[in-house]
């Protein structure tokens, strides 16, 4: 199993983020030396939170939820609904473009958004 692990701002925002927006499941961790917690998605993936205030959020990509390609426009509409805004970026040096927040890449699509706390989160058609 791997884990991925982002900073929070504020850990009680972000844990409100990922439960009710993006809906996984969620354990604190009180055992740790900051706030923090875990927070189950599918197929046994997890990622784990910690607050850090001051610490500045990263300018990448930190999370990326790979989603069926039949699901993927019903799951962006339902992000939508939810008051998640997907980034536009062009970016010609890579060869990324979005239209409306989407990414075509050969039969897939890629989006971005920033989570409550800065950072970045994919979700891509497999």
């Amino acid at each position: 199993m791997v884990a991925g692990v982002l900073r929070a701002e504020n850990y009680d925002r972000a844990k409100k983020f990922y439960t009710e927006v993006l809906g996984l499941r969620t354990e604190d961790d009180p055992a740790g030396p900051t706030h923090e917690g875990r927070f189950w998605a599918g197929d046994g993936t997890m990622v784990s939170i910690y607050e850090r205030p001051g610490m500045p959020a990263p300018q990448n990509t930190t999370l990326i939820f790979a989603i069926a390609k039949d699901r993927f426009d019903a799951i962006m509409a339902e992000l939508k609904a939810k008051g998640v805004t997907f980034e536009d970026y062009d970016i010609p040096e890579i060869g990324l473009k979005t239209v409306d927040g989407v990414a075509a890449f050969g039969d897939g699509k890629v989006a971005w958004f920033k989570d409550t706390e800065g950072n970045i989160i994919n979700i891509a058609s497999m």
